[in-house]
């Protein structure tokens, strides 16, 4: 099993939710109005008056086999408008109950 975890331009929220919900991952967890800055472009997300916007974060666990196919339509979902900013990161699952 993997850990995916995404962070996102809230206005992806809905997107992101369908992406997992089409490759069949019910679970997982979202944490609503974060604040970050992107690595490599895009605008900050700081809930300020200069920087309005915010971001969001889910963390989910999929079965290895789901994990390509996640990745793969998040990737083109950020392509569509990269300046909005959106991240996935995968991690290897040891234990779970």
């Amino acid at each position: 099993m993997k850990s995916i975890f995404i962070t996102f331009d809230i206005s992806h929220k809905e997107a992101v939710i369908e992406i997992l919900t089409h490759n069949n991952c019910r679970g997982f967890s979202f944490f609503d109005h974060m604040q970050g800055r992107g690595s490599v472009s895009g605008e900050p997300h700081y809930g300020t008056h200069a920087w309005p916007s915010m971001c969001g974060s889910i963390i989910t666990i999929v079965e290895d086999k789901n994990v390509n196919n996640i990745m793969a339509a998040l990737k083109a979902l950020d392509e569509e408008s990269p300046q909005l900013g959106l991240r996935a990161f995968v991690w290897n699952i040891e234990q779970a109950y």
